[in-house]
């Protein structure tokens, strides 16, 4: 039996995938005050989309300026194995060579600062297979227009589908950017997860790779939907929790880069914490959960990858 568990807000019914619309919509809105516009699918990390519903136009139809258009990035280490390369044209700098000496101090050479880690850069989202699988109509969703919130509309029963296939798909187009990919994948998630039941737990090992994915893009708004999923997950089902400790070591080393990732307000309200998308709080609620369901080593694992963690039982 699952170990009762208060004080979560795990357990309310929120719609996550309109959420996520809702945000974008706000923050669109923020963004005109400052002549701009805000698509969470425009940035130079996420996937691109075709040119239209039927695919890529052929590129001799395609102007000249995008059909040329590449970016020409040159790797870093390149770049340092030139800077080592002594120019021939210089010469050696072997003794005087009739150069005048002189006894003023030399002037110190402009060193660059260090460059930055990047630890907290995104990452290039690459294309999910939740994606392909709708666009050539694998799935065995819709979208429900009807009413004004959109819903997902299953053809067939999700306690009728193999788990082993579709589950891992749907975990696989948690960070997708855009809609209807977002707002399905989202919702068939949850769906899939609400009414597995013993389905869920053989799937586990399938699962460690799309979330370990998702989590290392480092976009915060995929986090944030990543971690309410496992949330989600945890609960699902008795074993769950227990059968992820062995996975440990793939999905927290992200949760311990985030864990301190907070607001400090001082005297502020932060508005957003009714929201859940604070991911320092997502990920104590998140490590709180893996402590409560896995079991008796549960917490010596989280420990050993994030050594700051307290433990919410023992304390």
């Amino acid at each position: 039996m699952l170990p009762k568990i208060q004080g979560q807000a795990v357990g309310r019914k929120e719609n996550l995938a309109s959420q996520q619309i809702v945000e974008d919509h706000l923050k669109n809105i923020l963004k005109k005050q400052e002549n701009q516009n805000y698509k969470a699918w425009k940035t130079p990390y996420a996937p691109k989309n075709p040119h239209s519903p039927f695919g890529d136009f052929p590129r001799e139809y395609l102007p000249k300026e995008k059909a040329n258009q590449q970016k020409l990035i040159e790797p870093v280490h390149e770049t340092s194995q030139n800077a080592l390369i002594t120019n021939k044209y210089q010469g050696t700098h072997q003794g005087t060579g009739g150069r005048t000496s002189s006894q003023l101090q030399k002037k110190e050479e402009y060193r660059p600062a260090p460059p930055k880690a990047g630890a907290y850069d995104q990452r290039t989202i690459s294309v999910s297979d939740f994606r392909r699988y709708y666009d050539r109509g694998d799935l065995p969703i819709k979208v429900d227009h009807q009413g004004s919130v959109n819903r997902i509309l299953w053809k067939i029963s999700p306690e009728q589908l193999d788990y082993h296939h579709y589950l891992p798909i749907f975990f696989d187009g948690l960070r997708e950017k855009m809609d209807p990919y977002r707002f399905l994948a989202i919702l068939g998630t949850y769906g899939l997860l609400e009414n597995g039941g013993n389905k869920i737990l053989p799937v586990i090992p399938q699962l460690i790779i799309p979330i370990k994915t998702n989590l290392n893009t480092r976009d915060p708004s995929i986090i944030e939907v990543q971690l309410k999923v496992l949330q989600k997950l945890v609960l699902s089902g008795e074993m769950v929790g227990e059968a992820l400790v062995p996975y440990y070591r793939q999905l927290l080393p992200i949760m311990n880069l985030y864990k301190n990732k907070n607001s400090n307000l001082g005297d502020f309200i932060e508005y957003n914490q009714r929201k859940r998308v604070n991911i320092g709080d997502l990920i104590q609620e998140t490590l709180e959960l893996f402590e409560q369901t896995g079991g008796e080593d549960a917490y010596i694992n989280i420990k050993y990858m994030i050594p700051t963690y307290e433990s919410c039982i023992l304390n």
